[in-house]
């Protein structure tokens, strides 16, 4: 019987697959007393031999989707299932103790995690300790009969059904079977939700209870433009759903036609659309979606991506790689924003009450200055194939952006010293997402080239309210007046300093807040990639000055999210 299931609409399109459900089995077990021993190895050693072989098949196609070096990681937890010393501990437990492979297996996997933990002088040692908790975990997926989900093993067009997704588990998703996906938790704002933009792969988030109503294969319809979901379509679902992406496919036909324009407003001003992107292959969609600059490169995926903390020359080929495929237009680098809901393996951080509020972003580059001054060497190094501009993220004083800077100075300083060649004119600037930042935004334009404001964090401190819990999410309010004049006075005080503003937050891209932005003067708009010419073609029917007139009277008048979106559908005839 058919089933509607509603969340929260996070990327466009519409997708029709079977069910995968991405999510975590049960690996829970008993301790037992065995008397057949050697029947009880063998199930141990046919456990072994099919986590290699699947191990061995998960290497092969993440070497071919992501790269010799990402697939190593699988080189080396095939070694443990080959070390005689940790399979042979377990058959040795078994033998001894006659009992049950899971929990010999469980036991001897703590004494091994826990000895690689205690290596602290030897960062590489201590990394084993998560690589035999994922191979203990393969193991025993397969003594206890159940199936560990991966992404890399998908061969068939599927919807991925999961409770979250992280970061690393979205980046691995193949757009060839991947058509689209339903969590139970997240926002628009969700990382999860911006990489299906940039995957351009529909999505629908904040279901709450999607891994628990969808089964495994089950036929889903997952229409991103809405939020719905429909489980077990019927036929007469199956033609409207069919001609609703043929409507949507129609209307990006039409939007493509503006791929090679400018982006100008009726009265003829120009502004700047952007893309948001994370990895230096991510510039193709990027130029394929008519972006004029690259307003946020999330520079972060370079570490996540990674096993190790990523080479200045690592870095600086990916850098170059995204400054020479935007042929001369402007590619902003975030430096590391590590922490919060991102992290690194090889980077511990401190457990925190409030990691969103803690340890992250600059605050890790200024106090890890090895790590920081290795990533500004690169971008530096890099700065001579393109239009390079360099952010920091997670200003709150106007110390924190002038030591940043002066450690900027100074390694700019050695390689020019040294006679590396460093581009003459490199714009470094400020994101704008705390609250204490924008209300001293005049003294900070001083001293940044430019503001890029972050809407997603600057909402979330601003309203108290993190951005991934479903239960305040209802005051992820990007129209609110309180947002809307903390977002005018970075604006205004970056135009009184002569220096430019951008955003970089999801709410650039979002057609309610754009003619407000338009009339706020907001010169740079950086957004998914899916999202450029959607928002170039609503700003082709916008006037600036009628624009200027409808934020100042939302900027007065307006007492609500809600007033403020009454007012811009009122003003520009939006659905």
């Amino acid at each position: 019987m058919t089933e509607m299931l509603k969340g929260i609409a996070a990327s466009d399109g519409i997708a029709r697959a079977k069910a995968y459900l991405l999510v975590q089995p049960d690996l829970s077990f008993s301790k037992k007393s065995i008397d057949l021993v050697d029947d009880e190895v063998a199930r141990l050693q046919a456990a072994v031999t099919a986590s290699t072989e699947e191990l061995q098949k998960i290497r092969d196609i993440a070497a071919k989707s992501l790269g010799e070096e990402e697939a190593q990681v699988f080189d080396a937890h095939m070694m443990i299932l080959a070390d005689p010393e940790f399979v042979g501990a377990v058959e040795t437990g078994i033998k001894n103790d006659k009992t049950n492979a899971e929990q010999v297996l469980q036991d001897v996997s703590t004494q091994f995690v826990g000895m690689f933990e205690a290596m602290t002088d030897n960062p590489y040692m201590q990394e084993r300790a998560a690589d035999v908790r994922d191979v203990t975990k393969r193991v025993m997926s397969h003594l206890l009969g159940v199936t560990l989900p991966n992404p890399a093993l998908i061969d068939q067009e599927v919807v991925i059904i999961a409770h979250d997704l992280t970061p690393s588990d979205t980046a691995q998703l193949n757009r060839k079977y991947v058509k689209g996906f339903i969590t139970d938790l997240g926002g628009r704002t969700s990382h999860s939700a911006i990489m299906a933009r940039s995957l351009e792969i529909p999505a629908i988030v904040g279901t709450e209870k999607a891994t628990t109503t969808i089964s495994e294969d089950q036929m889903v319809i997952v229409d991103g433009n809405t939020g719905d979901a429909i489980l077990d379509p019927t036929d007469a679902d199956v033609a409207k759903y069919d001609q609703a992406a043929k409507d949507f496919a129609a209307q990006k036909a039409e939007w493509e036609k503006l791929k090679n324009e400018q982006t100008v407003t009726k009265d003829g001003k120009n502004f700047i659309t952007a893309a948001n992107i994370g990895t230096p292959d991510d510039v193709i969609g990027a130029t394929d979606n008519g972006a004029e600059a690259v307003g946020l490169f999330r520079s972060e995926f370079l570490y996540m991506d990674s096993a190790e903390l990523p080479t200045e020359d690592e870095q600086f080929a990916a850098y170059k790689k995204a400054l020479e495929g935007m042929n001369g237009n402007q590619v902003v680098v975030r430096t590391m924003d590590i922490g919060g809901d991102k992290h690194l393996p090889y980077l511990p951080l401190p457990e925190e009450m409030n990691p969103f509020l803690g340890y992250r972003a600059i605050r890790i580059s200024l106090d890890r200055q090895d790590i920081f001054r290795t990533q500004l060497r690169a971008l530096l190094r890099a700065s001579n194939y393109g239009n390079l501009a360099i952010m920091f993220p997670m200003i709150a004083t106007v110390n924190e952006f002038k030591q940043a800077r002066a450690i900027y100075d100074e390694e700019r300083a050695k390689l020019v010293t040294a006679g590396v060649a460093v581009a003459d004119k490199i714009e470094v600037g400020m994101m704008m997402e705390i609250p204490a930042a924008a209300v001293i935004a005049d003294k900070l334009a001083k001293y940044a080239d430019f503001f890029s404001i972050g809407t997603n964090d600057l909402i979330q401190y601003s309203m108290a309210a993190d951005r991934g819990n479903e239960h305040v999410s209802y005051l992820y309010q990007p129209y609110n007046p309180s947002i809307l004049r903390l977002v005018k006075r970075i604006i205004d005080t970056a135009h009184a300093e002569g220096k430019w503003a951008g955003m970089c937050g999801e709410a650039a891209g979002d057609s309610v807040m754009v003619p407000l932005l338009v009339g706020m003067g907001l010169d740079e708009y950086s957004m998914s990639a899916t999202s450029i010419l959607k928002i170039r073609s609503l700003m082709k029917q916008l006037d600036t000055k009628e624009m200027k007139t409808l934020a100042d009277k939302a900027l007065a008048d307006a007492e609500t999210n809600e007033d403020v979106i009454a007012l811009v559908k009122a003003a520009t005839q939006q659905a």
